[in-house]
């Protein structure tokens, strides 16, 4: 065996010279369902405000003249979005993109310390931020060197001094045109950015991965080419998307997940889009049942809650009839749970990968529920290799690391050559997966080979936690890994050398020894959470006399994470759980 390719048929025409925009607002092409209506294409959670096709593509004409008077925003300008999901987040991100700028999305629990990094990074113009983050928005402008009137707001706020979005959108839509709209010529989409999408590829800090138009259409059509809404031979009960459809939005847009899969899939697919805001049980609930949503793309830990609330029994679920679990891996256990939860509703996984611009798997046609485990198949357009650990080729249902080559690829991480070497080559992207691939072309992830911990569907590199704490002169050496949760799926756990210093000289010590190890392990995890976003805290500290490593000095992780996971299992593990 050397390469698996993906069933399906050829690949249907991708355009290669659509904005993302235009491909979904106007672009016919034959994966797009055929079915039409007045259907809004998005709602607000909160008020039940509906927002059609054309009031969208007003606001982003609006908008696109507001920034291009104002601020002169242009090709290559870069604009970060820093808010929680919103109906004017597709309008500003267009927006932008219209007028030949970039986009960087950034997660709204960073610190500003977080935002910071992204900002440098990017270099970006202007900062689009919500009120709920404005104050970690105005820290990192300041550090940044970002003028005040260069930040915007998605709402307005009495009294503010921000330009916001409401206004400008009014004030574009008053003035003459003074903006020609990005058109690309034949093959511009494949090089035209749309995105710096934030990722920690197979290790390391975040980095920024540069993706481009077609990446994303390109998807976006392998997806629609896969679930073949228009054909007739199909019952509509037995299509996964039917007329009428409603998805609600709790995860987030600034992640790939959200955005490429849900935001732009749900449109594509003529699914109409409840925004929400802030994700809470209890309003997801209340929108299911209002909203009659049939659609959700959610993540593990809204899986457990679904299963395990006794919120659940009070309220009307039945209109769901499609639930996509992504981000991180779902248990045999809690996907049984699901079912009997919502017992007529088709259940399954997806896979993907921001540097592949994101879809990788989608949902089994052939059963309303996929009880197997697996990720999903292969879309449309995919060659996978299944690598073996001497470089060898494995052939289906062996392990091996996964490789991808799919014409959706993003063209590497921004600025950082080494990284891209590491992670791109040949036309073949590494995900840093052990996987097996079934000859059904159905994809199993057995681990990570990668060192990247999975937060409730959020990358944390242990590298980053590392080197804070070697910060920290309590500290000679440190490993991070994860340990399993159930909540979470993995939570970061230090194990950790203490410095000379700190184990000497301690009146507190030789009074209470546990006494003083508690007292220091929270210390440390204090000091991690003062400075990071709440889901890269430590679940807890455990001290070690020496961190195991290879030859080359290379830290044996792998090893420490075996360690923590069997002393979880044996309950002699102490998870503090940092309250802070």
């Amino acid at each position: 065996m050397t390469e698996i390719h993906s069933d399906g048929g050829p690949l249907p025409h991708v355009p290669d010279d659509f904005t993302i925009e235009q491909f979904i607002l106007d672009g016919q092409h034959p994966v797009k369902p055929q079915w039409y209506d007045l259907r809004p294409v998005m709602i607000e959670e909160a008020t039940g405000r509906a927002i059609g096709s054309d009031e969208l593509r007003a606001r982003v004409h609006g908008l696109a003249n507001a920034l291009k008077i104002r601020w002169n925003i242009g090709h290559d300008d870069v604009a970060c979005i820093f808010s929680p999901n919103h109906v004017d987040y597709v309008v500003a991100l267009w927006a932008v993109q219209k007028l030949g700028g970039i986009v960087s999305t950034a997660n709204p629990t960073y610190t500003a310390e977080d935002l910071v990094y992204q900002l440098q990074l990017i270099k970006a113009r202007i900062l689009i931020v919500h009120p709920w983050v404005l104050p970690v928005a105005l820290e990192a402008a300041r550090t940044c060197g970002i003028p005040p009137d260069q930040i915007i707001l998605l709402e307005p706020v009495a009294g503010s001094p921000y330009s916001n979005i409401q206004e400008l959108v009014k004030f574009g839509l008053g003035q003459t045109q003074q903006f020609a709209p990005l058109r690309l010529s034949p093959g511009g989409a494949k090089k035209k950015l749309a995105f710096l999408s934030f990722s920690s590829g197979t290790t390391g800090k975040p980095k920024a991965v540069m993706v481009t138009h077609y990446g994303i259409i390109c998807n976006l059509v392998q997806i629609g080419g896969y679930l073949k809404l228009n054909d007739e031979s199909v019952p509509t009960e037995r299509k996964m998307y039917r007329p009428g459809s409603v998805s609600l939005a709790v995860v987030p847009f600034y992640h790939a997940y959200g955005m490429h899969m849900l935001l732009f899939g749900s449109m594509v697919l003529q699914s109409t889009i409840v925004v929400s805001p802030k994700f809470s049980l209890e309003r997801m609930l209340q929108s299911i049942q209002q909203y009659r949503v049939t659609h959700l793309c959610i993540v593990p830990p809204q899986v457990l809650l679904l299963c395990k609330s006794p919120l659940v029994k009070n309220y009307d679920l039945s209109s769901v009839y499609f639930l996509m679990c992504g981000g991180a891996p779902l248990s045999a256990e809690l996907q049984e749970q699901l079912v009997r939860t919502l017992p007529n509703c088709i259940i399954g996984q997806g896979y993907g990968m921001t540097e592949i611009s994101t879809g990788v798997t989608f949902i089994p046609h052939d059963r309303q529920v996929d009880a197997s485990g697996s990720a999903g198949l292969m879309l449309p357009g995919l060659i996978a290799r299944v690598v073996r650990p001497d470089g060898s080729l494995a052939g289906y249902d062996e392990p091996g690391e996964l490789h991808l080559h799919t014409p959706s690829r993003s063209i590497g991480y921004l600025n950082n050559p080494t990284a891209t070497a590491e992670t791109y080559y040949d036309g073949w992207i590494r995900t840093g997966d052990e996987v097996l691939i079934t000859p059904r072309k159905e994809i199993f992830v057995i681990d990570r080979l990668k060192e990247l911990i999975k937060v409730r569907g959020f990358q944390v590199a242990p590298s980053e936690l590392e080197g804070h704490l070697l910060d920290h002169p309590a500290v000679a050496d440190v490993c991070v890994v994860g340990i399993p949760d159930d909540f979470s799926g993995e939570l970061p756990f230090a194990f950790v050398v203490l410095a000379p210093n700190a184990q000497t000289d301690s009146k507190e010590k030789e009074k209470d020894l546990e006494a003083w190890k508690t007292n220091l392990k929270e210390m440390l995890m204090k000091h991690v959470s003062d400075h990071k976003t709440p889901y890269k805290r430590l679940a807890g500290v455990e001290f070690v006399d020496a961190i195991p490593k290879n030859p080359s000095g290379k830290l044996l992780r792998r090893v420490l994470r075996d360690r923590a996971r069997e002393m979880v299992s044996r309950g002699q593990l102490s998870v503090l759980r940092s309250k802070l």
